[in-house]
């Protein structure tokens, strides 16, 4: 029985992967993940990969249990070990069924566009859950947030701004990696500047 591969695809440019991650989605016989991540990695699928779209998370626990004698590879964004599809695999399968090969998380990306070491900052997420980052914010020299659609570098801004930290810094990475990469750095007072449609995005907030 073969071992479910989990690969971090990186921030999204296919540069960002790792050799290990390259050389494992290349030996693939089905290659699992959302639809951008596979069309990211299409040219580095065997032209024989299946390419399995991912859905529903219990219709894909069917199918890879009926296919776990192929060579399985499935595609998280960013890194393994951040807010990624691992958490729910973990669940179903033991340590020894799966090899995770980590990426480059996004924030790891954005940190180092700006010159920044990270490890003062609290990791959170705001895509598709909630979290307390003005709390948060308080105790520490800044956070990073992962985004989405509703929470929205402008509505996080202004919740900001309406808290009292005006003062505050933002920095918003919009299609990090990719040549049409864009960094913006602004103070949260200049909130309204930021009304207006973001591609796919992550922020940092710093004191």
């Amino acid at each position: 029985m073969e071992k479910i591969r989990v690969v971090g695809l990186g921030p999204g440019n296919i540069d960002y992967i790792t050799k290990k991650g390259i050389d494992t989605i290349r030996s693939s016989e089905i290659a699992v993940g959302g639809a951008r991540q596979l069309m990211e990695i299409s040219s580095l699928l065997p032209a024989d990969c299946y390419k399995y779209t991912l859905e529903k998370l219990s219709d894909l626990i069917i199918y890879l249990n009926q296919n776990r004698d192929k060579k399985i590879t499935i595609i998280v964004s960013g890194d393994t070990g951040f807010y990624s599809l691992l958490s729910f695999l973990r669940r179903n399968y033991k340590n020894e069924e799966l090899e995770v090969i980590p990426g480059i998380s996004s924030y790891q990306y954005l940190f180092s566009r700006i010159g920044e070491v990270w490890q003062e900052y609290k990791l959170l997420s705001v895509h598709g859950r909630e979290a307390d980052y003005i709390e948060e914010f308080t105790k520490e020299k800044g956070i990073v947030l992962l985004t989405d659609n509703i929470n929205t570098p402008y509505a996080i801004a202004k919740k900001f701004y309406e808290n009292g930290f005006a003062d505050a810094e933002m920095v918003i990475g919009e299609r990090l990696s990719y040549s049409d990469e864009k960094i913006t750095i602004l103070k949260i007072a200049e909130y309204e500047s930021l009304n207006r449609e973001f591609l796919m995005n992550i922020v940092i907030i710093r004191k």
